[in-house]
C-alpha cells in the first residue's frame, strides 16, 4: 500500500453493532432519510410553484433545502447499504467522490447562510435600494457563487489528495474524508497543507462576514418596532439555521480532533454525522414553519386536496 497507483479500496469503521441493532438502525436511518426528502423536496416545489415565491430570500432559501438533498445524499445511501453488509469497504474513487459530495454540500451550506444574510441586510438597512441591489443578475450570481466557490475549494483539495502516496488504507470514520486520507499519506505534503489553510481562510472570512451583517442587523432592528417585527419574522429562521450548522461543523471537529482517543463509539459516530443529520431537517421546518407565505402555500395546498377529497 505504499503507492496511492496500487490502491483500490479503503475500509471504514463504526458500525460495530450487532446485527438486531443494525436492522433497526437501518429502519430508523430510512424513516429518517425519508423525511429529509419530503420536507425539503416540499419547500423546493412550493418555491418553484408559486411564482410569487420567486425573489431572492425564497430563491436563496430553494437553493439551501436543494444542498441539503445533495450533502445527505453522499452519506445515507452508502450508510444504509453498509448497515446491512458485513463488510465495510469502499473503492478509492467512490471515496473521493463521498468526501468530495459530503464536504462541498457543507461549503455550500455556509455560503448559501452568507448570502441570505446579505439579503437580509439589504432588505432591513437598505430597504428603498433594495429591487435596484437585488437584481435578477445580481441574484444568479450569488448562487452561482454559492454553489461554484465550495466546488472549487474541494476540487483543489481532491486534486492535491489524488497525488498523496499512502501507507494505509483504513478510514475510521462512518464515511471518507480528505483529512483522514491526509492523515494515511506516507509523507505531508506542503502544498496539500497550503490548500487546506486557503480553504479554511476562505470560510473563516464568510463566518466573519456572517458575524458583521447580524450584530449590524441586531443594531438597526433594535431602534424601531417595525424593525424587530420584521427581523423576528425573517432573521431568525436564518439565525437557527446559521447556529444549527455551526453546532453541527464543532462536532464533526471534535470528533476529528478528540473522536479516536477519549469518546465511545456511539458518541464518536453522533460528533461524525450530526451535520448531516440536523441541518437537513431543521432548514425546511424552521423556514417552511416561520415564514408565513411558506408555511399559508403548503397549508393552502393540503387544505385544498382535503376538499378535492
Amino acid at each position: 500500500m505504499g503507492n496511492v497507483s496500487v490502491l483500490t479500496f479503503f475500509t471504514l469503521s463504526g458500525i460495530n453493532y450487532t446485527m438486531q441493532h443494525r436492522i433497526i438502525l437501518f429502519s430508523l436511518t430510512l424513516l429518517y432519510y425519508a423525511i429529509v426528502w419530503i420536507v425539503n423536496v416540499v419547500v423546493i416545489l412550493t418555491i418553484i410553484v408559486d411564482r410569487k415565491l420567486h425573489e431572492a430570500m425564497y430563491i436563496f432559501l430553494c437553493n439551501l433545502c436543494i444542498n441539503g438533498l445533495y450533502g445527505t445524499a453522499g452519506f445515507y445511501p452508502k450508510f444504509l447499504n453498509d448497515l446491512l453488509s458485513p463488510f465495510h469497504f469502499v473503492s478509492y474513487a467512490g471515496c473521493l467522490l463521498q468526501s468530495f459530495v459530503i464536504h462541498s454540500s457543507s461549503g455550500s451550506e455556509l455560503s448559501i447562510l452568507a448570502v441570505m444574510a446579505l439579503d437580509r441586510y439589504v432588505a432591513i438597512c437598505r430597504p428603498l435600494e433594495y429591487h435596484s441591489v437585488m437584481t435578477t443578475r445580481r441574484i444568479s450570481l450569488l448562487v452561482a457563487f454559492s454553489w461554484l466557490l465550495p466546488f472549487y475549494c474541494m476540487f483543489i483539495n481532491t486534486l492535491a489528495i489524488v497525488q498523496l502516496k499512502l501507507c494505509g488504507s483504513h478510514i475510521p470514520k462512518l464515511y471518507c474524508s480528505n483529512a483522514l486520507i491526509d492523515k494515511l499519506a506516507c509523507s505531508k505534503s506542503i502544498a496539500n497543507t497550503a490548500i487546506v489553510y486557503f480553504n479554511i481562510g476562505i470560510y473563516i472570512l464568510h463566518l466573519l462576514f456572517l458575524l458583521w451583517t447580524y450584530t449590524y442587523l441586531i443594531k438597526t432592528c433594535l431602534t424601531s418596532k417595525h424593525g424587530r417585527k420584521k427581523f423576528m419574522n425573517t432573521c431568525v429562521p436564518h439565525l437557527v439555521s446559521l447556529i444549527s450548522y455551526c453546532f453541527a461543523v464543532l462536532f464533526d471537529l471534535m470528533y476529528t480532533r478528540y473522536g479516536s482517543n477519549m469518546l465511545s463509539q456511539s458518541l464518536k459516530n453522533f460528533l461524525a454525522i450530526e451535520f448531516l443529520i440536523l441541518p437537513p431537517v431543521i432548514n425546511p421546518l424552521v423556514y417552511g414553519l416561520k415564514l408565513t407565505r411558506i408555511r399559508d402555500r403548503i397549508l393552502g395546498f393540503i387544505q385544498g386536496q382535503k376538499e378535492s377529497v
